[in-house]
């Protein structure tokens, strides 16, 4: 498989998955989907994750994961597909709160947010179902507990 992703960390590292296991993530979720792949994994503070999706989800507000799809022409054929920003103030918080190790809610960020850049999504119950199926499946393979089992937290 041919996948190129880039990490970029705005601030400190400290408490944040190693690059490597990031892009382990991303790789679990692009296996068997896409050959060939370069995305970004972005991680923002709040204050720039709540700046995004202001801008471009109407919501004021910080969010743990937002996927920005490259909007290419498929005849071009890059293998380009988009961005994934993660807040980690947001993701921290939200494992806290759930009582889930941070890895596994990384994880979980990671492979919603490249899954998203594949053109999954949940806007209808249908779609969430299958989203949250592929989610818990990959998540299980990497040997973490079912996402989804005790809330649905997420906004992305």
């Amino acid at each position: 498989m041919s996948v190129r992703i880039d990490v970029q960390v705005s601030g400190t590292r400290t408490g944040l998955p190693a690059v490597a296991k990031l892009r382990h993530w991303a790789r679990s979720a692009l296996a068997g989907r896409r050959s060939a792949a370069e995305l970004s994994i972005r991680i923002v503070d709040a204050a720039e994750s709540q700046a995004l999706n202001r801008q471009f989800r109407a919501k004021d507000k910080p969010t743990n994961v937002l996927a920005f799809p490259a909007d290419l022409p498929p005849e071009l054929g890059l293998p380009l597909l988009g961005d994934v920003v993660i807040c980690r103030e947001v993701v921290a918080a939200e494992a806290a709160a759930q009582g889930k190790a941070p890895e596994a809610h990384w994880a979980h960020m990671v492979i919603h947010g490249t899954l998203h850049l594949l053109g999954f999504d949940h806007q209808d119950p249908a779609q969430a179902a299958e989203m949250e199926a592929l989610e818990t499946e990959l998540l299980a393979e990497l040997g973490w507990p079912d996402p989804y089992q005790e809330t649905d937290a997420h906004d992305g």
